[in-house]
């Protein structure tokens, strides 16, 4: 007699990338009400056992605009079914280390976990574990950079960061830091490690060595699945036969 394990399925949804812009901040009218906004996309979001979207922006108060979006954009992706954000992207420090504070303080507010980021005074290494239908599913996530623009002295540790020249060309990846918290994922024992990575270059559907040597690091440190954003494009496509 055969006897076959039951399998157990996990739907997970990725989002992103949400630019937080004028236009996008006016699109909730006077009201700043969002409600609406996601409607074409709710089954997508709110269907999924996990949720995530890479939010690339701040929510850190007025003045409302491409530099801050009112609380009520984060309301709306919870109450869409958006259970994390990555918060860990190009836009993550673009007011500031106080608006990353807020930031990742309101999306929490909002019911949400933030991924790739903490605030000033919380352990470095920001990663989700979720427990689903008994499937321990841990989340991480990194940027390449943040628009150029470099950490202050004594906050590098608040976003995870794949290069140590972040805010200038890109080719050393920080294998140290990026296997450290790896490693301290692994020793949760979780089934699935996704790694959410905001990588590449924009408009470009061709893939770096960089990325490469990345995605090997990933693979060889117990992640099982990479969800990339930033090009904008869906890059070309490497076929593992192994």
């Amino acid at each position: 007699t055969e006897i076959l394990e039951a399998e157990t399925v996990v739907t997970f949804v990725a989002a992103g990338d949400l630019n937080v812009t004028d236009a996008v901040v006016a699109a909730g009218g006077a009201s700043y009400d969002y409600t609406n906004a996601f409607v074409d996309v709710l089954p997508l979001l709110a269907e999924a056992d996990l949720t995530a979207m890479n939010f690339e922006g701040n929510v850190c108060g007025m003045p409302y605009g491409k530099d801050s979006a009112p609380q009520q954009l984060l309301d709306a992706l919870k109450g869409a079914g958006v259970d994390m954000l990555q918060l860990a992207n190009s836009k993550a420090i673009n007011r500031g280390v106080a608006g990353l504070n807020t930031t990742v303080r309101n999306v929490r507010a909002a019911g949400m976990a933030s991924v790739g980021a903490v605030a000033e005074g919380e352990a470095p290494g920001a990663y989700v574990i979720r427990y689903v239908r008994g499937v321990k599913i841990a989340i991480v996530a990194f940027t390449k950079g943040m628009d150029g623009m470099a950490m202050p002295a004594g906050s590098e540790g608040l976003v995870n960061i794949l290069y140590n020249d972040y805010a200038s060309t890109y080719k050393s990846i920080n294998t140290k830091a990026v296997t450290r918290l790896l490693r301290e994922v692994e020793a949760e024992a979780p089934d699935i490690t996704i790694a959410m990575l905001h990588w590449g270059s924009e408009y470009s559907d061709v893939h770096s060595k960089s990325q490469v040597a990345i995605r090997d690091l990933m693979f060889s440190e117990g992640v099982d699945a990479i969800i990339g954003s930033h090009p904008h494009y869906v890059q070309e496509i490497a076929f593992d036969k192994d």
